[in-house]
């Protein structure tokens, strides 16, 4: 496998990158909001293989203080590669600086990026726009 990557919106296709997101699984993400979300995320990665999109990952940060990495996605082709670990790897590297660098991960999946450094933290509190969905696949706890 011989990546090649980027960090440019300049050439990225929305279709393909909502694709990405369906096929990985991390839902159905339309290119018009894609687009939205990563025009406005500091730093994003992107992995390419043989001129195909197979990895992707993001950070939403204001250039001091707080850096959150979100929406790393691999295609199920490539996962087990190390690609991923290679995005997040990359997004961590761009967000040196800040004070802290938050991610956001799918339960279940919070074992990877702690070799990363990563800790759980007990302040961290969302409002999402649908509470019971999110209770169900585990990202919120009432307690």
């Amino acid at each position: 496998m011989s990546v090649r990557w980027s960090e440019s919106l300049d050439t990225l296709d929305w279709e393909e990158l909502s694709a990405l997101y369906l096929a990985a699984p991390l839902g159905n993400k339309s290119p018009d909001w894609l687009k939205t979300v990563f025009s406005n995320s500091m730093f994003r990665c992107f992995a390419y293989d043989g001129g195909r999109l197979v990895g992707v990952g993001r950070a939403l940060a204001d250039g001091a203080d707080c850096s959150y990495i979100c929406d790393v996605a691999v295609l199920p082709s490539h996962q087990g590669t190390g690609l991923g670990r290679e995005i997040i790897n990359r997004l961590v590297a761009a967000s040196r600086g800040h004070r802290k660098i938050l991610l956001y991960a799918v339960p279940g999946k919070e074992p990877f990026y702690r070799k990363f450094g990563f800790l759980r933290m007990k302040t961290a509190m969302a409002i999402f726009e649908n509470p019971q969905q999110q209770l169900e696949r585990g990202y919120l706890s009432e307690d």
